[in-house]
């Protein structure tokens, strides 16, 4: 029987119109803001919880854990309430407010650690997860454990076809911000099979550039930035690295509302930062493609 979930994926993929875009290249944004929960975590949630249950360690009627900013938390709850499984989250004070309303709403129990001032640190990330693990030891429930699973790369991967096809194969970049590397990994690995030659941008916040080799430090570009690089990370997944700052994400993301009619949250502000950046170095002509990560309704309070 038809339900929410059949609903995830195939968004549409729309360019920049009105902002400026250097070298006469196209920027090309897909909008994952389309998917029910107006996020692209809405494909790794149902990739995560369909692959335990087809691996027997997610039973009927069953209990889900996980650590979140917020927004694979509101998608695991949209799955959750949908296949009947318990969500217990862990999360804190530095994300956006109404990513705890939205994930209530859908029926999570939550968590809520405190953090250095509202800011996401890599202790902060680490101390979610300790929180997490602890949980799924006492009731026996079962953690997603985003930062370690694999399952969510075949959703990404899917996307990643969605996205060549939109461009009919006439993509010459990718740009996308890495919180887990989940995303970045999933859709550079297929997009390399379709085009080796295919140019991979990896986005992080300015003020913690640990994959460009920079310190550890505090930003408040939500769903990205954890602070440490993650286990999914690989070496070699992009070709260049483009730090972004917190300040710069959240003007962008102005841009995209009040040019664009495009509203998005932090993370696709810095994507589109990053982008323009790329174009400028790009030949000519050249089409460049990055993601509306989710929609800036979640962030309305911070603006």
């Amino acid at each position: 029987m038809p339900n929410i979930l059949d609903t995830i994926g195939n968004t549409p993929l729309i360019p920049l119109n009105n902002i400026a875009v250097p070298n006469k290249c196209r920027l090309s944004l897909k909008i994952e803001a389309a998917n029910p929960t107006g996020s692209m975590k809405d494909r790794m949630a149902l990739a995560m919880v369909e692959g335990a249950e087809k691996a027997g360690a997610l039973k009927a009627h069953g209990t889900v854990i996980e650590y979140t900013g917020g927004s694979t938390g509101v998608s695991l709850a949209l799955v959750c309430a949908v296949k009947r499984h318990a969500l217990k989250i862990v999360t804190a004070d530095a994300f956006a407010p109404d990513k705890a309303a939205h994930m209530r709403a859908l029926g999570a129990d939550l968590t809520i650690l405190k953090s250095d001032g509202g800011r996401q640190t890599e202790k902060l990330v680490k101390d979610m997860i300790a929180r997490a693990e602890a949980i799924a030891a006492e009731t026996g429930g079962y953690l997603t454990h985003q930062m370690r699973n694999h399952d969510q790369l075949a959703a990404y991967r899917q996307m990643a076809d969605e996205i060549w096809a939109q461009t009919s194969g006439a993509m010459d970049c990718l740009v996308q911000s890495v919180g887990t590397a989940a995303s970045l990994r999933g859709l550079a690995a297929r997009l390399r099979e379709r085009k080796p030659d295919i140019a991979i941008v990896a986005v992080e916040p300015a003020e913690s550039a640990v994959l460009s080799g920079g310190p550890t430090g505090a930003h408040g570009i939500d769903g990205i930035g954890a602070g440490y690089v993650t286990p999914l990370w690989q070496d070699g997944i992009a070709d260049t690295i483009e730090p972004v700052s917190t300040a710069d994400a959240k003007a962008m993301a102005a841009r995209l509302a009040r040019e664009e009619g495009i509203f998005p949250g932090t993370s696709t502000g810095a994507n589109v930062v990053a982008a323009l950046r790329v174009a400028a170095r790009m030949s000519a002509g050249a089409h460049i493609v990055t993601v509306m990560c989710d929609s800036g309704v979640k962030y309305l309070r911070d603006h």
